[in-house]
């Protein structure tokens, strides 16, 4: 037996991270993602969990990495300007490759911007945000059950390849609530599907970081059960930084390969009439909702359009993209930034096909209509040609 539950997104972030083992939250009210931490204070000490409002973003940031190496499942929430000031800690926690969860409730920017209007502006931020080179898990839902099925997602993402997880919204995904069916009745169940760390006997020796594979992902024993060091410099699988250029090498290319090289199992996206569509718009979070419904409006007058929606937006599902530039005409991206995803699918259109960049800055969402619009301007271009 399940349950309808009716949800605010940015309660079901907070909800579902509860579900999924998460007994540690640090974090500073911003708008819009205020409602993440106010659930979580409420909830988390029902289920005997550590909320904590810390003094700032970097604060919070630091504060969940070290939660999550003493043993704790932990997440922190923020929109754009927070998010900012946590990507050294970002940073941190992918060198250490210590599991957490940030997620990032985007507005319009840059800077202040408008805090309470729907933007998609990070999304090169979450990749590229924190210095270096490394691998990044992104995962951007569009509807409120999407939030609360893949915040759980995220969790298990982060322990399973041991690293920090993106969970992104935008702010009219945060803020709308929707009803939705859960299989169980039970508000936080326990036997809902969970990655746990490494069972560790004491006094074991334990090399959390050994790379000699450098495709293979060591588990996460919990600090005190074991003894192992952290540190943000380049280190060897003792934990222990070293100067060695080809240890150097071999850290980073693990960084890289243990998520790059799982691109195909990490990937998550959804698809509608694609079959034989010579049109596809390629539409994540909010943005393809009304996709959908231009998607919908189209196919009614004969226009063969399908919708692609990237829900893992980092890594890049770039097999299947590739095929769907292989299988039709034109792609169509519409963003609510100046052009930032559609740069990834130009990367991948090796048959040069027609790309049409779609994009919305003045904190407004798309229409149906204006997508519509789009899809019969260039079915009109690819027609006549």
């Amino acid at each position: 037996m399940g349950k309808m539950y009716f949800m605010q997104g940015n309660e079901a972030a907070a909800k579902a991270a509860i579900t999924a083992g998460c007994r540690f939250f640090a974090g500073y009210p911003i708008t819009p993602s205020t409602e993440v931490a106010e659930t979580m204070a409420r909830e988390l000490p029902k289920v005997g969990g550590t909320f904590i409002q810390m003094e700032d973003e970097i604060a919070s940031a630091a504060a969940i990495i070290g939660a999550s190496l003493a043993g704790k499942k932990s997440m922190t929430a923020t929109s754009g300007p927070g998010f900012s000031l946590m990507q050294e800690a970002l940073g941190y926690g992918i060198m250490t490759e210590t599991p957490c969860v940030f997620v990032d409730v985007m507005r319009g920017g840059p800077s202040t911007g408008m805090p309470t209007k729907p933007a998609q502006g990070d999304i090169m931020q979450v990749r590229w945000g924190t210095h270096g080179d490394h691998q990044i898990i992104v995962i951007y839902p569009s509807t409120v059950e999407e939030v609360y099925k893949h915040t759980i997602t995220a969790f298990n993402y982060a322990e399973k390849y041991r690293t920090p997880v993106v969970l992104l919204m935008d702010e009219t995904l945060g803020h709308m609530r929707e009803s939705f069916y859960l299989d169980y009745e039970d508000e936080y169940p326990e036997n809902i599907e969970r990655i746990k760390e490494k069972d560790i006997e004491d006094e074991e020796l334990f090399h959390p970081f050994d790379v000699e594979d450098s495709a293979a992902i060591n588990p996460l024993a919990e600090m005190g059960k074991t003894r192992f060091h952290v540190s943000g410099l380049v280190h060897d699988e003792t934990g222990f930084p070293v100067r060695n250029p080809n240890m150097s090498q071999k850290m980073i290319d693990h960084l890289d390969s243990k998520i790059r090289l799982y691109t195909e199992e990490i990937s998550i996206y959804d698809e509608y009439m694609l079959h034989d569509a010579e049109i596809v718009v390629v539409a994540y979070g909010s943005t393809a909702r009304s996709a959908l419904r231009a998607v919908k409006k189209a196919r009614a007058d004969k226009i063969p359009v399908g919708l692609f929606k990237p829900i893992t937006m980092w890594p890049v599902p770039t097999s299947r993209i590739k095929r769907i530039f292989r299988n039709s005409t034109a792609v169509i991206v519409p963003e609510l930034n100046l052009g930032q995803y559609v740069h990834e699918m130009s990367k991948l259109n090796k048959q040069n096909k027609h790309i049409e960049s779609l994009t919305k800055t003045n904190g407004e969402l798309f229409t149906p209509d204006e997508i519509l619009k789009s899809i019969i301007k260039t079915w009109i271009q690819i027609t006549e040609m």
